[in-house]
């Protein structure tokens, strides 16, 4: 697959990072978040509606920033040059979450151990949401269904108070930031950005906007509701899906198989024929190929997707895909309706 991919780009003579595409969207991404806080800021805001579509409006550009720009970046698949990742990679910071936390939590623990309870964090939940037949059941599991929505909408807001830190705090005993004041330097810098952020999007429209402070931070609240809704079930319907597989290690701490065939057997695309609807997510519906091909950018995915789906069935492994984005909430719905059941669910 690999040799497959890389004729691809060599015939072609086109780079595996970024294009002019994918700058039009850094672009667009940025202004849709940025400019209605301007407009805020500046008070420019004549009705609690308008403050709460700008601020709506903000929280989709949000959410385009953290699928479209800082994911790429923080992989190292925007550009060749690492410091353009580098410094892309801190719209992550821009938006109040913390590229550092990210790049662990992301990029070495869910890509590592995809699906993989206890290691992936992408399905490490609290109490009252189960992403693993294998995580503990309680009662409140059979209407998750119903009430998970509610808690994805609250994802970001989670982030951008409490979670990072809860999780620098755990990454530290497990192993990482383990050089020299690393651990004491990332929560200054936490700490920094983090007043930067909830300054232009809550502080000074307090002070900027003539209306009751209670409609600015429910606009703002609103704000992150939409991201986290957004990016939430994007994510999620890539891996808790009826088709996917939830491997365990042995005794001895080996998962069976090797990472390429994991990671066919935890992930799924969906709606592969939407151009825009692709261009608007970060290519996040070919999750696959975002999996098996981390260095690339997204921007090529769904021309590389029909080389990956061919390998894959060439040599008798899985390529899972939904037609619709519609169908694959649906199957969201119906693994997280079986994962509530007192009954466990069988690996597949």
């Amino acid at each position: 697959m690999r040799k497959r991919v890389n004729d691809y780009f060599r015939t072609n003579n086109i780079s595996k990072h970024a294009n002019k595409s994918m700058v039009i969207k850094t672009i667009a991404m940025l202004t849709l978040f940025f400019a209605p806080l301007v407009m805020i800021n500046i008070g420019l805001v004549g009705s609690p509606w308008l403050l709460f579509m700008l601020y709506i409006t903000s929280g989709i550009g949000m959410a385009g920033i953290g699928m479209g720009i800082m994911h790429d970046a923080i992989h190292g698949s925007y550009s060749k040059h690492q410091k353009v990742n580098k410094y892309l990679g801190y719209t992550m910071n821009l938006i109040g979450a913390n590229a550092t936390v990210w790049k662990i939590q992301h990029n070495v623990l869910h890509h590592t151990y995809t699906n993989i309870e206890g290691a992936d964090d992408d399905i490490n939940a609290p109490f009252f949401l189960r992403f693993s037949p294998h995580a503990p059941k309680n009662r409140l599991h059979r209407f998750q269904h119903l009430y998970v929505w509610f808690f994805y909408g609250l994802s970001t807001i989670s982030w951008v108070t409490a979670k990072d830190f809860i999780r620098l705090v755990r990454y530290r005993k497990m192993g990482f930031l383990d050089k020299k004041n690393e651990f004491r330097n990332q929560i200054i810098k936490i700490v920094g950005w983090k007043l930067l952020y909830y300054s232009y999007a809550l502080i000074i429209p307090l002070l900027m906007v003539p209306m009751a402070p209670w409609i600015i931070i429910l606009s703002f609240l609103s704000m992150h509701f939409v991201t986290g809704l957004l990016i939430s079930i994007i994510f999620q319907v890539a891996h808790i899906m009826p088709g996917t597989e939830f491997p365990l290690p042995d005794a001895d701490g080996v998962v069976e198989g090797d990472w390429s065939t994991h990671q066919l057997a935890t992930t799924t695309n969906f709606s592969p024929k939407s151009r825009f609807f692709s261009w608007l997510i970060g290519g996040l519906n070919y999750q696959i190929e975002h999996h098996l091909l981390p260095n690339i950018c997204h921007i090529h995915y769904k021309n590389l997707s029909s080389i990956v789906a061919d390998t894959a069935r060439e040599f008798g492994m899985p390529y899972q895909t939904k037609r619709t984005f519609a169908a694959a909430i649906m199957g969201h719905i119906g693994i997280l309706r079986r994962l509530g059941k007192v009954r466990p669910i069988p690996i597949q």
